[in-house]
């Protein structure tokens, strides 16, 4: 079965596991059945034989879809490709589909009982696949026949579905080859997940080790008279994981989601040497059964106020709340550089009450997890890339190993006590001073079961800018401080930004510039991406702001004009430009995006121009880009009316929207119809570099500049009505209606009229004389420090 065949799903369960498959199913645009239970309990009004009654719980989390935030969804139109139905009457559905999955509670009986309904009327061809937890394989098979044994495996997706990167894939005793690789190859390509491989074990990999390093810290954080906040402050960012750390991270998942998964491993692992470990805590016990299980009931480790304003921490004696104190240490404050430097600033050169907490937490969860090798998984690299994807740990703990040094921490294992497994010590004995190691662009990790290194298997479409660099140093054509060229090989150039968040300057917009040159004279086309989990955030404010307030003009403008005639440029060069935005594309750097001839994206894209919450409008060439787009083939035509469209564009400008996903993105006008999407992040820029030669293959010419017909003095007089009518009611200041009636100046095409077809050119002026004369105003200067200053707009 190939990855194509896979057209057409069902999910059996729709609470909010089942929910999150089914939506990102539809994400990937897979026709799905959404299937649960009939309701059990029907109401004195209920129709028992009304399919809105039967249909409820399904049809009632599918709707709960449209409101849920972050959306499951990239879409609302994502929403039509899921058909709710019930495990009574819609069986036959299952003879349709080309994957089962099923997302039942975590009781063997009930599983049982879904997989005999489904074995009744499944076709032969579709896969069958289980999101448990940790029941056993072998328990969930019982009865089944070998058709549906060589169909079945398990795939654990973590939530939520949407935004979590791992699908781990555990194989049954009799599950066919080709049944893995549809699935490895579907979940890959076609739902953007990372794979790994893991055994029909208790809570598999990412679980397993994640619950145990969580509860580790829960159970010796009272030896360091350690506060909850206090263990949330080490054990985010300064050690590499997440910035809510674990605490946040319990209530964001849920504690009674959290207990299950602690407790399912106390009563299964009765072999475990450290099965007390993932005994739950008394207070966690006392919290679940008081109903604060975290973020979804309003309270548990933490818990914000009304306003939303204050955020309470939990006192562990009392049980009760009191405001949060975050403590501060010397050795979380010296953490500083890549995740390993912080990692081992802490761990290693660390001498007080938090490095030492850190220290001991890290050596027996270390420990722990060399020691599930080869019971979770055969290797080092399929449970770092489980906790890296699972749990979002900068570094998999393998890694980390490394980081801290693979003899020094074996050796500081044993001083405290800690079982270290003995293949750690031949590793030693040989010499072996990493678990991971590069050679050019290839990667290897230790194989702990042979004692010798192999290959870290990678797909071709996984291009990087880190994999050009180290495949060799001619690979760089030219850059400076903010950006450079490398050869993607076959003709097609890349061109990465490298300024702190990437934020568009100077030498950056220089470096646009040459790199057109350069492709025009010598290449079939150009990318412009990055390895970096956000594409840009913008302009470098911080140098608008000293330049304005040093009355610099003469700089301001250069620089605005530069980049506007550079993302002129990339959209008429005789080449074809392909951006390749993903995560962050704010303000600039929607701007360079937006001037391509093409975008490839991912579906995770937080994209818009975003200038006026900063006191200004776009001015890289926004407006016009974003006209270009919506206004499409009918820009010139005197017989449309614009006004509709216009406004659309100036409500999108104006209020600072940021679509929330690649499609959300479309909807605003930020892609066009023909952009694409690529689900897997790791394979962007392989398939923008193949939409370039594409392009290239097939005659690629530049597009014709647009003209527009617009309405002049008064479209702008109907638009400041709108602003007079908000600043009448307090929505918005003074100073905002002055912004929106300068960015529709813009919009309407300044001083002309209906009958007179606007050019590019005029656009791009007009915008660049607004941009600068609001960075002569004093009240956009203080948005403009407010913003550097506090990371959120000031509304003055």
């Amino acid at each position: 079965m190939a990855t194509s065949s896979i057209r057409k799903a069902a999910v059996i369960g729709s609470g909010v596991m089942g929910s999150g498959i089914a939506a990102h199913l539809a994400n990937a645009g897979i026709e799905v059945y959404l299937l649960d239970i009939v309701p059990p309990n029907p109401g004195e009004d209920d129709d028992v034989n009304d399919p809105k009654f039967r249909n409820r719980f399904a049809a009632g989390n599918k709707a709960k879809m449209k409101k849920e935030n972050p959306s499951p969804i990239y879409t609302k139109r994502d929403l039509d490709l899921i058909t709710p139905g019930n495990m009574d009457d819609h069986l036959e559905w299952f003879a349709e589909v080309d994957w089962i999955v099923e997302v039942v509670p975590e009781n063997m009986k009930i599983k049982q009982a879904t997989f005999e309904k489904v074995a009744n009327h499944v076709n032969d061809h579709a896969i069958i696949t289980s999101n448990t937890s940790g029941l056993s394989i072998d328990g969930m098979l019982e009865g089944r026949d070998e058709s549906f044994r060589k169909r079945f495996m398990v795939t654990h997706f973590f939530n939520p579905v949407r935004y979590m990167n791992l699908l781990e894939l555990v194989e049954g005793p009799d599950t066919a080859p080709e049944v893995v690789e549809t699935m490895v190859n579907f979940g890959r390509d076609v739902l953007g997940k990372g794979i790994v491989f893991g055994k029909d074990t208790t809570n598999f990999i990412a679980n397993r080790i994640g619950v145990h390093g969580m509860m580790t810290i829960m159970h010796t954080m009272d030896k360091y008279d350690m506060t909850i906040e206090g263990v949330d402050v080490i054990f985010g960012k300064p050690m590499g994981r997440p910035g809510s750390a674990v605490f946040r991270t319990a209530d964001m998942v849920g504690l009674d989601t959290f207990l299950h998964v602690a407790k399912n491993c106390y009563d299964t692992l009765t072999e475990d040497e450290e099965r007390e470990v993932f005994e739950v805590p008394g207070f966690m016990k006392e919290l679940v059964e008081e109903g604060r299980t975290g973020q979804k009931a309003g309270a548990g480790f933490y818990k914000k106020t009304r306003e939303g304003i204050q955020t309470l921490a939990l006192e562990e004696g009392s049980l009760e709340y009191r405001p949060r104190n975050k403590p501060e240490f010397d050795s979380i404050s010296a953490a500083k550089g890549s995740a390993a430097d912080r990692i081992k600033k802490v761990v290693v050169d660390g001498d007080d009450q938090a490095a030492a907490f850190a220290k001991e937490v890290t050596l027996r969860s270390l420990a722990y997890t060399a020691r599930r090798i080869p019971e979770i998984a055969d290797d080092v690299l399929n449970i770092d890339r489980g906790m890296r994807w699972g749990f979002n740990w900068s570094l998999g703990p393998f890694q980390v190993w490394d980081a801290l040094g693979v003899k020094w921490t074996a050796e500081q294992m044993k001083e405290a006590g800690i079982d270290v497994p003995g293949w750690v010590d031949e590793m030693v004995g040989q010499g072996v001073e990493s678990f991971y190691k590069w050679e050019g662009d290839k990667e290897f990790y230790f194989d702990v079961l042979n004692l010798e290194y192999k290959e870290v298997p990678r797909s071709d479409k996984e291009v990087s800018v880190d994999l050009l660099k180290r495949s060799s140093s001619d690979n760089k054509v030219f850059g400076n401080s903010s950006a450079s060229l490398y050869d993607m090989g076959d003709g097609v150039a890349l061109l990465e930004f490298h300024t702190k968040m990437n934020a568009v300057d100077p030498d950056l917009i220089d470096m646009m510039h040459k790199s057109i040159d350069e492709v025009e004279q010598n290449w079939e086309g150009l990318v412009i991406g990055n390895d970096a989990r956000n594409f840009s955030a913008g302009a470098n404010l911080m140098l608008v702001v000293m330049n304005a307030q040093a009355g610099n003009w003469d700089d301001i403008e250069s620089m605005v004009k530069g980049f506007q005639e550079a993302n002129q440029r990339m959209r008429y060069s005789w080449k074809p430009t392909v951006a390749a935005p993903k995560g962050l594309t704010l303000g600039g750097g929607a701007e360079v995006a937006l001037g391509a001839n093409a975008i490839q994206t991912t579906g995770e894209l937080y994209m818009g121009l975003v200038e006026v919450g900063v006191g200004l409008i776009p001015g890289g060439g926004g407006n016009l880009q974003l006209m270009r787009n919506v206004f499409g083939m009918h820009a010139g035509d005197k017989e449309f009316d614009p006004f509709p469209f216009l406004k659309k564009i100036f409500m999108t400008i104006g209020m600072g929207e940021v679509a929330k996903s690649a499609e959300e993105a479309r909807e605003y006008g930020f892609l066009s119809a023909t952009d694409n999407l690529t689900m897997n992040a790791d394979h962007l820029l392989f398939e923008a570099k193949e939409r370039v030669l594409g392009m290239a293959k097939s005659g690629f010419r530049p597009p014709r500049p647009a003209k527009f017909n617009l309405p002049g003095p008064d479209g702008v007089a109907t638009i400041d009505m709108l602003l007079y009518s908000m600043e009448a009611n307090n929505q918005i200041s003074a100073h905002d209606r002055l912004i929106g009636k300068k960015l529709a100046t813009v919009l309407c095409g300044g001083q002309t009229s209906p009958t007179v077809a606007v050019d590019e050119q005029t656009l791009l002026d007009l915008e660049r004389e607004v941009f600068m004369s609001l960075c002569g105003e004093e009240k956009s200067q203080e948005r403009m420090k407010y913003m550097l200053m506090n990371n959120k707009p000031l509304r003055n």
